[in-house]
């Protein structure tokens, strides 16, 4: 069967002083939606990416797992492509890692599809609403992980973002078609059409079928003639990498909008509520060691994340012409000028 060549990038970092040469004991498989490999990394230009893997790999080596001495780290990327996840982690998995760390539910999905033995390390949501396992506290099967937050979170960012722009009565939703979402779409509908209920909003869904420039510069043009009066992005890792992208073609179509994570708002955008990421990814790197130690993921309980935050960025409001209300000011962890 004919495989599409996907980005596989090894980083092999090595230890101050005189190393001898050795097999490292033990072999991290890394898998992120899109964007390039080189992201995961605790060099990466990216200054998110940056600080993500940075906590994740400090953590890690505090723990005594030492990437180029005692450890390898393979990394790869979906591309944006979900419709290849599935080939990919098939490829992940015929390298035999360890451990596996996948970065969002259609990710996780497809690892856990194409092994039943080799641990995997989730990041994402919803993991029973999704099917991933069937107990927070004792997953069962070969997946643990870390869980961002629950299908309620839609409905606390529609609140803020109406709180802001009291006349909206139309919203976009940025997000990506996954077809693995299915089992827990009902889930996160009957949150978000609550909300939109109770708020007055017609909520409508802008779909992008992959994670690329040209799929984004294609939806927006769709969401300029839907002529909305915000837009809320969906905090799925597979937009991230684009998130200079996403910010600018907001600005241009002069939109307030709410982001999943702080990162948007320090790339510009107007407001964000989400998780802190670097809670989480010491976490991640937790679970990880433990793994290699030799526990079982059916008995490492989901990690759910309990630190959110609000962010708002002033200079982006002058810009839209908007009014942040005192009551919002109040509650955000952090204000930008």
């Amino acid at each position: 069967m004919k495989r599409r060549k996907f980005a596989i990038g090894l980083l092999l970092a090595g230890a101050v002083g005189t190393v001898q040469a050795q097999e490292p004991k033990h072999h991290i498989a890394i898998v992120i939606p899109a964007g390039p490999v080189a992201t995961i990394s605790e060099t990466s230009s990216d200054p998110l990416f940056h600080r993500l893997w940075n906590t994740f790999f400090t953590e890690l080596r505090r723990l005594g797992d030492i990437e180029g001495q005692n450890v390898t780290v393979q990394h790869y990327s979906g591309e944006g492509r979900p419709k290849d996840f599935p080939d990919l982690a098939r490829e992940v998995a015929s390298r035999s890692p360890d451990v596996i760390i996948a970065v969002t539910n259609p990710v996780a999905l497809a690892a856990r599809a194409a092994t039943g033995t080799i641990p995997i390390v989730w990041i994402g949501v919803e993991a029973i609403g999704e099917g991933l396992v069937t107990s927070l506290a004792r997953p069962g099967g070969n997946l643990t992980g870390i869980s961002l937050y629950d299908a309620e979170i839609y409905g606390k960012r529609l609140q803020i973002l109406k709180e802001v722009v009291p006349s909206a009565s139309k919203i976009a939703w940025l997000n990506p078609r996954m077809p693995w979402e299915a089992a827990s779409a009902d889930v996160f509908r009957q949150a978000y059409q609550e909300a939109s209920r109770r708020l007055q909003i017609r909520l409508i869904s802008m779909l992008l079928e992959k994670s690329t420039p040209a799929e984004y510069e294609r939806v927006f043009a769709e969401i300029a003639q839907e002529r909305p009066d915000a837009i809320m992005v969906s905090d799925i890792g597979d937009l991230l990498p684009y998130r200079q992208l996403i910010v600018e073609l907001i600005e241009k179509n002069h939109l307030p909008a709410i982001y999943g994570y702080r990162e948007y708002v320090e790339a510009g955008g107007l407001m964000a509520y989400g998780a802190d990421f670097g809670e989480l990814m010491q976490r991640m790197a937790s679970d990880v060691h433990e793994l290699l130690k030799g526990a079982k993921p059916s008995d490492i309980p989901i990690y759910q994340a309990t630190k959110f935050e609000l962010v708002i960025n002033l200079k982006a409001a002058t810009t839209l012409g908007l009014t942040i209300p005192p009551s919002i000011l109040a509650r955000a962890d952090e204000v930008i000028e």
